[in-house]
């Protein structure tokens, strides 16, 4: 039988509702056993008599462990998709339970092992709030004492926010533009479904608010050299680094050759199209292609800024020129950077050119 222990909820996620166990195939299983000793959970007994593991109490299976088919000699073990368990970390309530699981054990999971770093924790002001889109917010936060911001950030760097008067953990967001004179940053924040950084965010955050931010962090930022062509891609609200390091590059280098695809579910969820708009008059050599599923164009001029109905998948692949020797920075959901990092693995572009950031809720 199933074992309590083991069969309780996943970070809230009923076991009994998450397909993850392992299945044997026979005919490559030579019968060693080291599936059946090997787990300390009890999902597998052995068949001594046809010399074969079975799988009977697949609840047990811890989610996510693939240990048994890591050591089988034969390879005869397999598992669902890691996917399956990938979605489900972005639920907000696994993302919670963690949180709170986290919160609950602070005495006993806490490091005592200081790690220095290099980012500091500082106050900001919120400046501005402005809502282009119904499930986004554009947010600029400003310095509170002057000198005191994240002034050498680097393009394509976040920053972790911290919710006033709360002990939820930090909340991580790219910044959305390059460094500016003042110490402004501007965050592009998602609402997310049940989230509840994001609640507070869409509900109750007001200008003149203040919160704790720590940073500059992170690695997504230009390293390619200033004679190579870019090709940019992006989902969702993973625009917001892609839009820094592209300020940045218009404001060097406003003649190079540039190409953004962004994706995003309807044609109308593209919320920042006023700031392309501005940034396609300054760079002569800037395309950007917007790719919606369902696509509606919208009745406005909108340039050098074109419509394609489909994936940034279906963009790329409408356009021959792309990636060519394009070095290629994608930033977006997980899920949509798999997709794109096999597309371009199966176009044969070499994993140096490609530069991912993912990002979470």
């Amino acid at each position: 039988m199933p074992n309590p222990q083991f069969t309780k909820p996943w970070h809230g996620v009923p076991r009994e509702s998450i397909h993850w166990n392992p299945s044997v195939l026979e005919e490559a299983c030579i019968g060693c056993g080291t599936c059946v000793t090997g787990c300390s959970r009890l999902v597998y007994r052995f068949d001594f008599e046809r010399k074969k593991p079975v799988v009977v109490d697949p609840l047990n299976c811890m989610v996510g462990c693939t240990t048994c088919a890591n050591t089988c000699p034969a390879h005869a073990l397999v598992f669902p998709p890691i996917e399956s368990v990938l979605a489900l970390e972005g639920l907000a309530l696994v993302r919670h339970a963690v949180e709170d699981d986290l919160q609950s054990r602070h005495d006993i999971l806490a490091s005592g092992v200081p790690v220095p770093h290099p980012d500091r924790i500082i106050t900001l002001a919120v400046r501005s709030i402005d809502k282009p889109g119904g499930d986004v917010l554009r947010v600029v936060l400003a310095p509170v004492k002057v000198g005191e911001c994240f002034c050498e950030f680097a393009p394509g760097q976040y920053i972790e926010l911290w919710q006033p008067e709360s002990s939820h953990l930090s909340r991580s967001y790219s910044i959305a533009n390059a460094p500016h004179g003042d110490g402004s940053i501007t965050l592009h924040i998602r609402r997310v479904d049940g989230g509840r950084f994001t609640q507070w965010a869409f509900d109750a955050m007001k200008v003149g608010d203040t919160l704790k931010a720590r940073g500059p962090l992170g690695s997504f930022t230009m390293r390619s050299p200033a004679d190579v062509p870019l090709l940019f891609i992006a989902g969702g609200t993973g625009l917001a680094p892609v839009l820094a390091l592209l300020e940045q590059q218009v404001n060097f280098a406003p003649d190079r050759d540039i190409v953004l695809l962004w994706g995003m579910r309807q044609a109308t969820d593209f919320y920042a199209i006023d700031v392309l708009q501005q940034l396609v008059a300054r760079a002569p050599g800037l395309r950007i292609f917007l790719a919606a599923e369902n696509l509606q164009r919208p009745a406005v001029d909108l340039n050098a800024i074109h419509f394609v109905e489909g994936s940034v998948l279906d963009a790329m692949a409408q356009d021959v020129s792309l990636p060519g020797q394009r070095d290629i920075y994608a930033a977006g959901p997980p899920v949509m950077l798999r997709e794109v990092a096999h597309a371009l693995d199966s176009a044969g572009v070499a994993k140096t050119r490609v530069h991912m950031d993912s990002f979470g809720v």
